[in-house]
């Protein structure tokens, strides 16, 4: 088994990516080709699960624009994936919150960690 993981790692190149979790809105930008050309699009949003470990893992962040939500799943292990960038840490109790499809306006909003200073 640990051969296995040796392999997996020296493989794929890992990223170097910020600590975030369930309930973070976080900004991915990824690259998109389009025939020859290839651009950069930012997808902003909640970030709603992590799944897997390793090579394996993803994350799913949704967004929500003009009453339609969009969920999408990115691949920590991607060659596409350019940056992730942590624009809030929020506070919930689990680690899938799944829960934030049925809800809509105020409810559907998340507390914000507030950070101590010592």
């Amino acid at each position: 088994m640990d051969a296995i993981k040796f392999v997996e790692q020296d493989l794929n190149p890992t990223h170097e990516l910020p600590q975030f979790g369930a309930g973070d809105t976080i900004a991915v930008a990824y690259k998109i080709k389009e025939g020859e050309k290839e651009r950069t699009q930012v997808f902003q949003g909640t970030v709603i699960q992590r799944r897997n470990t390793g090579v394996n893992e993803t994350f799913t962040v949704r967004k929500v624009t003009g009453g339609m939500a969009v969920e999408r799943v990115f691949p920590i292990a991607s060659p596409f994936l350019e940056s992730i960038r942590v624009i809030k840490s929020g506070s919930v109790r689990r680690a899938r919150i799944y829960y934030l499809r049925d809800l809509k306006g105020k409810s559907a909003r998340i507390k914000e960690k507030i950070f101590v200073k010592k």
